[in-house]
Protein backbone atom coordinates (compact mmCIF):
# COMPACT_ATOMS: atom_id res chain seq x y z
CA UNK A 1 0.00 0.00 0.00
CA UNK A 2 1.14 3.43 -0.95
CA UNK A 3 2.99 5.16 2.29
CA UNK A 4 0.97 8.47 1.61
CA UNK A 5 -2.45 6.86 2.65
CA UNK A 6 -3.66 7.39 5.99
CA UNK A 7 -5.11 4.18 7.65
CA UNK A 8 -8.26 3.73 8.09
CA UNK A 9 -9.32 3.28 11.81
CA UNK A 10 -12.67 1.24 11.74
CA UNK A 11 -12.75 0.91 15.55
CA UNK A 12 -12.38 4.57 16.01
CA UNK A 13 -15.39 4.87 13.74
CA UNK A 14 -17.88 2.04 14.86
CA UNK A 15 -16.99 3.47 18.69
CA UNK A 16 -17.55 7.45 18.05
CA UNK A 17 -21.19 7.57 19.76
CA UNK A 18 -21.38 10.65 17.06
CA UNK A 19 -21.33 8.21 14.39
CA UNK A 20 -25.39 7.40 13.78
CA UNK A 21 -25.23 6.33 9.78
CA UNK A 22 -22.15 4.31 8.03
CA UNK A 23 -23.08 4.39 4.45
CA UNK A 24 -21.45 1.30 2.95
CA UNK A 25 -21.02 1.53 -1.35
CA UNK A 26 -19.31 0.44 -4.29
CA UNK A 27 -19.04 -1.45 -7.07
CA UNK A 28 -21.08 -5.12 -7.74
CA UNK A 29 -18.79 -7.87 -6.65
CA UNK A 30 -16.49 -6.75 -4.03
CA UNK A 31 -18.16 -7.74 -1.26
CA UNK A 32 -19.94 -4.89 -0.19
CA UNK A 33 -22.83 -6.57 1.32
CA UNK A 34 -20.43 -8.43 3.94
CA UNK A 35 -18.11 -5.54 4.64
CA UNK A 36 -22.01 -3.82 6.02
CA UNK A 37 -22.90 -7.08 7.82
CA UNK A 38 -19.34 -7.09 9.51
CA UNK A 39 -18.84 -3.71 10.52
CA UNK A 40 -22.61 -4.31 12.11
CA UNK A 41 -22.03 -7.26 13.86
CA UNK A 42 -18.61 -5.99 15.29
CA UNK A 43 -20.34 -2.61 16.29
CA UNK A 44 -23.05 -4.57 18.02
CA UNK A 45 -20.25 -6.81 19.96
CA UNK A 46 -18.59 -3.20 21.07
CA UNK A 47 -21.86 -2.39 22.99
CA UNK A 48 -23.82 -0.68 20.25
CA UNK A 49 -27.36 -0.92 19.11
CA UNK A 50 -27.45 -1.53 15.05
CA UNK A 51 -29.83 -2.28 12.61
CA UNK A 52 -28.03 -3.20 8.92
CA UNK A 53 -30.33 -2.27 6.11
CA UNK A 54 -29.58 -3.79 2.90
CA UNK A 55 -30.79 -3.01 -0.85
CA UNK A 56 -29.27 -5.07 -2.40
CA UNK A 57 -32.13 -8.01 -3.72
CA UNK A 58 -29.54 -11.02 -2.70
CA UNK A 59 -30.13 -13.45 0.07
CA UNK A 60 -26.62 -13.22 1.68
CA UNK A 61 -26.80 -10.89 4.49
CA UNK A 62 -29.51 -13.16 5.99
CA UNK A 63 -27.55 -16.56 5.10
CA UNK A 64 -24.43 -15.12 6.99
CA UNK A 65 -26.34 -13.91 10.20
CA UNK A 66 -28.40 -16.58 10.41
CA UNK A 67 -31.85 -15.89 9.29
CA UNK A 68 -34.07 -17.76 7.41
CA UNK A 69 -35.39 -14.09 5.82
CA UNK A 70 -35.11 -10.65 5.82
CA UNK A 71 -37.53 -8.22 4.89
CA UNK A 72 -38.77 -4.60 5.40
CA UNK A 73 -39.07 -4.72 9.19
CA UNK A 74 -35.70 -5.13 11.16
CA UNK A 75 -35.11 -8.64 12.70
CA UNK A 76 -33.11 -9.21 15.70
CA UNK A 77 -29.79 -11.62 15.14
CA UNK A 78 -29.68 -13.68 18.26
CA UNK A 79 -26.49 -14.82 19.93
CA UNK A 80 -25.06 -11.34 18.89
CA UNK A 81 -24.06 -8.51 21.12
CA UNK A 82 -22.31 -7.26 24.40
CA UNK A 83 -21.92 -4.58 26.90
CA UNK A 84 -25.94 -3.81 25.55
CA UNK A 85 -25.51 -3.80 22.12
CA UNK A 86 -27.59 -6.28 19.88
CA UNK A 87 -27.72 -6.00 16.15
CA UNK A 88 -31.13 -5.98 13.96
CA UNK A 89 -30.88 -6.54 10.22
CA UNK A 90 -33.57 -5.60 7.29
CA UNK A 91 -34.14 -6.12 3.42
CA UNK A 92 -35.49 -3.18 1.68
CA UNK A 93 -39.34 -3.89 0.23
CA UNK A 94 -39.74 -0.72 -2.06
CA UNK A 95 -43.14 -1.44 -2.43
CA UNK A 96 -44.15 -1.65 0.86
CA UNK A 97 -42.42 1.08 1.86
CA UNK A 98 -44.53 3.43 -0.94
CA UNK A 99 -47.42 1.60 0.64
CA UNK A 100 -46.23 2.62 4.21
CA UNK A 101 -45.66 6.37 3.07
CA UNK A 102 -49.13 6.37 1.87
CA UNK A 103 -50.97 4.85 4.51
CA UNK A 104 -49.30 7.39 7.10
CA UNK A 105 -49.56 10.25 5.04
CA UNK A 106 -52.91 10.31 3.28
CA UNK A 107 -56.33 9.59 4.46
CA UNK A 108 -58.26 6.45 4.31
CA UNK A 109 -60.17 7.14 1.30
CA UNK A 110 -57.04 8.74 -0.40
CA UNK A 111 -55.13 6.13 0.69
CA UNK A 112 -57.36 3.23 -0.87
CA UNK A 113 -57.51 5.08 -4.22
CA UNK A 114 -53.83 5.29 -4.48
CA UNK A 115 -52.86 1.77 -3.65
CA UNK A 116 -55.71 0.04 -5.87
CA UNK A 117 -54.60 2.49 -8.90
CA UNK A 118 -52.65 0.23 -11.99
CA UNK A 119 -50.24 3.44 -12.60
CA UNK A 120 -49.32 3.38 -8.50
CA UNK A 121 -48.77 -0.50 -8.49
CA UNK A 122 -46.44 -0.36 -11.59
CA UNK A 123 -44.93 2.46 -10.23
CA UNK A 124 -44.26 1.36 -6.83
CA UNK A 125 -42.72 -2.14 -8.06
CA UNK A 126 -40.60 -0.70 -11.14
CA UNK A 127 -40.06 2.71 -11.62
CA UNK A 128 -36.86 4.06 -12.65
CA UNK A 129 -35.08 5.30 -9.30
CA UNK A 130 -38.42 3.87 -7.13
CA UNK A 131 -35.64 1.76 -5.13
CA UNK A 132 -33.21 4.43 -4.09
CA UNK A 133 -36.07 7.07 -3.52
CA UNK A 134 -37.65 4.71 -1.30
CA UNK A 135 -33.91 3.59 0.31
CA UNK A 136 -33.84 7.37 1.47
CA UNK A 137 -37.06 7.29 2.46
CA UNK A 138 -36.47 4.02 4.82
CA UNK A 139 -33.25 5.62 5.71
CA UNK A 140 -35.05 8.43 6.94
CA UNK A 141 -37.90 6.42 9.19
CA UNK A 142 -35.20 4.95 10.96
CA UNK A 143 -33.07 7.84 12.21
CA UNK A 144 -36.28 9.44 13.00
CA UNK A 145 -37.25 6.10 15.09
CA UNK A 146 -34.11 6.35 17.44
CA UNK A 147 -34.13 2.98 18.28
CA UNK A 148 -31.01 1.96 17.13
CA UNK A 149 -27.53 4.21 17.66
CA UNK A 150 -26.17 3.27 14.27
CA UNK A 151 -27.55 2.38 10.69
CA UNK A 152 -25.18 0.38 8.80
CA UNK A 153 -26.62 0.91 5.15
CA UNK A 154 -25.43 -1.32 2.23
CA UNK A 155 -26.26 -0.09 -1.10
CA UNK A 156 -27.00 -1.28 -4.52
CA UNK A 157 -24.09 -2.30 -6.65
CA UNK A 158 -22.91 -0.66 -9.53
CA UNK A 159 -23.00 3.44 -10.01
CA UNK A 160 -26.86 3.59 -9.04
CA UNK A 161 -25.54 2.61 -5.71
CA UNK A 162 -25.32 6.87 -5.51
CA UNK A 163 -28.31 7.28 -7.58
CA UNK A 164 -30.19 7.86 -3.66
CA UNK A 165 -28.14 10.82 -3.19
CA UNK A 166 -30.58 12.13 -6.57
CA UNK A 167 -33.37 10.64 -5.12
CA UNK A 168 -35.24 14.64 -4.20
CA UNK A 169 -33.84 16.00 -7.80
CA UNK A 170 -35.50 13.34 -9.69
CA UNK A 171 -38.97 13.24 -7.79
CA UNK A 172 -38.93 16.61 -8.22
CA UNK A 173 -38.22 16.74 -11.65
CA UNK A 174 -41.27 13.93 -12.71
CA UNK A 175 -43.68 16.25 -9.54
CA UNK A 176 -42.93 18.94 -11.93
CA UNK A 177 -42.89 17.70 -15.76
CA UNK A 178 -44.81 18.85 -18.00
CA UNK A 179 -46.73 15.89 -18.20
CA UNK A 180 -47.39 16.09 -14.51
CA UNK A 181 -48.70 19.72 -15.07
CA UNK A 182 -50.93 19.16 -17.86
CA UNK A 183 -52.71 16.22 -16.01
CA UNK A 184 -53.36 17.99 -13.07
CA UNK A 185 -53.86 21.76 -14.71
CA UNK A 186 -57.36 20.89 -15.10
CA UNK A 187 -58.61 20.32 -11.46
CA UNK A 188 -56.32 23.06 -10.63
CA UNK A 189 -57.95 25.61 -12.14
CA UNK A 190 -59.13 28.70 -10.38
CA UNK A 191 -62.17 30.19 -12.20
CA UNK A 192 -64.30 29.21 -14.93
CA UNK A 193 -63.15 30.67 -17.72
CA UNK A 194 -59.54 29.16 -16.76
CA UNK A 195 -60.91 26.02 -16.56
CA UNK A 196 -62.48 25.95 -19.88
CA UNK A 197 -59.32 26.84 -21.70
CA UNK A 198 -57.21 24.82 -19.46
CA UNK A 199 -59.34 22.05 -20.60
CA UNK A 200 -59.59 22.78 -24.26
CA UNK A 201 -55.94 22.90 -24.14
CA UNK A 202 -55.98 19.46 -22.21
CA UNK A 203 -58.30 18.06 -24.47
CA UNK A 204 -55.94 18.17 -27.13
CA UNK A 205 -53.11 16.60 -24.77
CA UNK A 206 -55.57 14.03 -23.79
CA UNK A 207 -56.42 13.19 -27.56
CA UNK A 208 -52.83 12.75 -28.44
CA UNK A 209 -51.95 10.06 -25.44
CA UNK A 210 -54.57 8.25 -25.76
CA UNK A 211 -53.82 7.69 -29.00
CA UNK A 212 -50.24 6.14 -27.55
CA UNK A 213 -50.83 4.91 -24.37
CA UNK A 214 -54.78 3.68 -24.32
CA UNK A 215 -57.47 5.71 -22.45
CA UNK A 216 -57.54 3.42 -19.54
CA UNK A 217 -54.09 4.02 -18.88
CA UNK A 218 -54.40 7.69 -19.36
CA UNK A 219 -57.45 7.78 -16.51
CA UNK A 220 -55.43 5.71 -14.09
CA UNK A 221 -52.47 8.11 -14.66
CA UNK A 222 -54.79 10.79 -14.03
CA UNK A 223 -56.38 9.60 -11.20
CA UNK A 224 -53.04 8.89 -9.50
CA UNK A 225 -51.70 12.00 -10.09
CA UNK A 226 -55.11 13.51 -8.60
CA UNK A 227 -55.15 11.52 -5.76
CA UNK A 228 -50.89 11.24 -4.71
CA UNK A 229 -50.74 15.23 -5.42
CA UNK A 230 -51.80 16.40 -1.82
CA UNK A 231 -48.84 13.74 -0.08
CA UNK A 232 -46.16 14.72 -2.61
CA UNK A 233 -44.94 17.58 -1.04
CA UNK A 234 -44.42 15.45 2.09
CA UNK A 235 -41.77 13.16 -0.23
CA UNK A 236 -39.81 15.92 -1.11
CA UNK A 237 -39.64 17.55 2.45
CA UNK A 238 -38.41 14.00 3.87
CA UNK A 239 -36.11 13.22 0.78
CA UNK A 240 -34.44 16.52 1.16
CA UNK A 241 -34.15 16.35 4.90
CA UNK A 242 -32.43 12.80 4.40
CA UNK A 243 -30.17 14.11 2.29
CA UNK A 244 -28.89 16.85 4.26
CA UNK A 245 -28.85 14.20 6.58
CA UNK A 246 -26.31 12.25 5.28
CA UNK A 247 -24.21 15.27 4.97
CA UNK A 248 -24.23 16.22 8.21
CA UNK A 249 -21.92 15.56 11.21
CA UNK A 250 -22.17 11.36 12.48
CA UNK A 251 -22.67 10.13 8.84
CA UNK A 252 -19.31 8.41 7.31
CA UNK A 253 -19.13 7.12 3.82
CA UNK A 254 -17.06 3.99 3.50
CA UNK A 255 -16.22 3.45 -0.63
CA UNK A 256 -15.81 -0.32 -0.62
CA UNK A 257 -13.57 -1.89 -3.73
CA UNK A 258 -11.54 -4.98 -4.63
CA UNK A 259 -8.39 -4.50 -5.63
CA UNK A 260 -8.45 -5.11 -9.29
CA UNK A 261 -8.69 -2.07 -12.05
CA UNK A 262 -11.85 -1.75 -12.96
CA UNK A 263 -13.21 -1.58 -8.95
CA UNK A 264 -10.67 1.12 -8.15
CA UNK A 265 -11.47 3.35 -11.24
CA UNK A 266 -15.17 2.83 -9.78
CA UNK A 267 -13.73 3.75 -5.92
CA UNK A 268 -12.15 6.46 -7.64
CA UNK A 269 -15.73 7.88 -8.88
CA UNK A 270 -17.51 7.38 -5.76
CA UNK A 271 -14.71 9.43 -3.72
CA UNK A 272 -15.12 12.19 -6.46
CA UNK A 273 -18.85 12.03 -6.53
CA UNK A 274 -19.03 11.94 -2.52
CA UNK A 275 -16.82 15.23 -2.78
CA UNK A 276 -18.67 16.89 -5.16
CA UNK A 277 -21.54 16.61 -2.74
CA UNK A 278 -20.12 17.31 0.61
CA UNK A 279 -20.81 14.03 1.77
CA UNK A 280 -18.99 12.97 4.53
CA UNK A 281 -16.01 9.93 3.38
CA UNK A 282 -14.37 7.82 6.05
CA UNK A 283 -12.37 5.81 3.76
CA UNK A 284 -11.86 3.00 1.36
CA UNK A 285 -12.17 -0.66 2.56
CA UNK A 286 -9.82 -2.69 -0.26
CA UNK A 287 -11.27 -6.04 -0.23
CA UNK A 288 -9.88 -9.85 -1.01
CA UNK A 289 -6.32 -9.08 -0.91
CA UNK A 290 -3.69 -11.06 -1.66
CA UNK A 291 -0.26 -11.82 0.15
CA UNK A 292 1.91 -14.79 -0.06
CA UNK A 293 3.72 -16.23 3.27
CA UNK A 294 7.11 -15.97 1.69
CA UNK A 295 7.59 -12.46 0.50
CA UNK A 296 10.70 -12.70 0.48
CA UNK A 297 11.18 -15.06 -2.39
CA UNK A 298 10.39 -13.23 -5.59
CA UNK A 299 8.17 -14.37 -8.72
CA UNK A 300 11.07 -14.42 -11.44
CA UNK A 301 13.47 -16.47 -8.14
CA UNK A 302 10.61 -18.63 -7.78
CA UNK A 303 9.43 -19.17 -11.41
CA UNK A 304 13.12 -19.87 -12.42
CA UNK A 305 13.86 -22.73 -9.51
CA UNK A 306 10.48 -24.30 -10.81
CA UNK A 307 11.84 -24.32 -14.47
CA UNK A 308 15.05 -25.75 -13.00
CA UNK A 309 13.73 -28.46 -11.16
CA UNK A 310 11.72 -29.69 -14.00
CA UNK A 311 14.37 -29.75 -16.49
CA UNK A 312 16.03 -32.52 -14.23
CA UNK A 313 13.02 -34.22 -13.29
CA UNK A 314 13.37 -33.40 -9.63
CA UNK A 315 11.23 -32.59 -7.31
CA UNK A 316 8.02 -32.60 -9.40
CA UNK A 317 5.98 -31.26 -6.36
CA UNK A 318 7.93 -28.95 -4.72
CA UNK A 319 8.36 -27.11 -8.90
CA UNK A 320 4.53 -26.85 -8.75
CA UNK A 321 4.35 -25.16 -5.54
CA UNK A 322 7.09 -22.74 -7.02
CA UNK A 323 4.63 -22.07 -9.34
CA UNK A 324 2.08 -21.36 -7.64
CA UNK A 325 4.04 -18.92 -5.74
CA UNK A 326 5.59 -16.82 -8.66
CA UNK A 327 1.42 -16.78 -9.59
CA UNK A 328 0.85 -15.80 -6.14
CA UNK A 329 3.37 -13.00 -6.09
CA UNK A 330 2.52 -11.91 -9.62
CA UNK A 331 -0.99 -11.36 -8.62
CA UNK A 332 -0.15 -9.31 -5.22
CA UNK A 333 2.41 -7.34 -7.01
CA UNK A 334 -0.29 -6.10 -9.70
CA UNK A 335 -2.90 -5.81 -6.86
CA UNK A 336 -0.27 -3.34 -5.75
CA UNK A 337 -0.11 -0.94 -8.56
CA UNK A 338 -3.69 -0.89 -8.37
CA UNK A 339 -3.80 -0.04 -5.01
CA UNK A 340 -1.11 2.62 -5.57
CA UNK A 341 -2.75 3.98 -8.45
CA UNK A 342 -5.64 4.73 -6.37
CA UNK A 343 -4.00 6.10 -3.52
CA UNK A 344 -1.66 8.36 -5.52
CA UNK A 345 -4.62 10.10 -7.30
CA UNK A 346 -5.60 10.42 -3.80
CA UNK A 347 -3.37 10.34 -0.85
CA UNK A 348 -5.43 12.04 1.49
CA UNK A 349 -8.17 9.38 1.47
CA UNK A 350 -7.57 6.62 4.59
CA UNK A 351 -7.38 3.22 3.23
CA UNK A 352 -7.52 -0.13 5.24
CA UNK A 353 -7.43 -3.34 3.49
CA UNK A 354 -8.70 -7.18 3.98
CA UNK A 355 -6.93 -10.16 3.19
CA UNK A 356 -8.79 -12.95 0.91
CA UNK A 357 -10.77 -15.28 3.00
CA UNK A 358 -9.77 -19.19 1.95
CA UNK A 359 -13.77 -19.54 1.10
CA UNK A 360 -17.10 -17.60 0.99
CA UNK A 361 -18.40 -15.88 4.38
CA UNK A 362 -21.28 -17.81 4.73
CA UNK A 363 -21.90 -17.41 8.98
CA UNK A 364 -21.34 -14.95 11.81
CA UNK A 365 -17.78 -16.58 12.40
CA UNK A 366 -16.62 -15.64 9.29
CA UNK A 367 -18.49 -12.23 9.66
CA UNK A 368 -16.63 -11.75 13.13
CA UNK A 369 -13.05 -12.55 11.11
CA UNK A 370 -13.80 -9.89 8.41
CA UNK A 371 -14.33 -7.31 11.09
CA UNK A 372 -11.21 -8.13 12.78
CA UNK A 373 -9.06 -7.87 9.56
CA UNK A 374 -11.00 -4.59 8.88
CA UNK A 375 -9.55 -3.32 12.47
CA UNK A 376 -6.70 -4.92 12.16
CA UNK A 377 -5.85 -3.64 9.03
CA UNK A 378 -5.02 0.11 10.48
CA UNK A 379 -2.87 -1.53 13.46
CA UNK A 380 -0.94 -3.46 11.21
CA UNK A 381 0.44 -0.09 8.70
CA UNK A 382 0.79 2.17 12.16
CA UNK A 383 3.15 -0.38 13.80
CA UNK A 384 4.67 -1.36 10.30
Amino acid sequence: MSRTAPALDIDAILDDPGTRIIVCCGSGGVGKTTTAAALGLRAAERGRSVVVLTVDPAKRLAQAMGLTELDNTPRRVEGVGGSGGELHAMMLDMKRTFDEIIEAHADPERARQILTNPFYQSLSSSFSGTQEYMAMEKLGQLRRSNEWDLIVVDTPPSRSALDFLDAPERLGRFLDGKLIRILTAPAKAGGRSAFKLLNAGFGMVAGILTKIIGAQVLRDIQMFVSALDAVFGGFRQRAEHTYQLLQAQGTAFLVVAAPERDAMREASYFVERLAEERMPLAGVVVNRVHTSPAPGLSATRSWAAAEDLEARGEHQLTAAVLRLHADRMRLAAREQRQREHFTSAHPTVPVAQVLAMPEDVHDLTGLRQIGRLLASSALARRTA
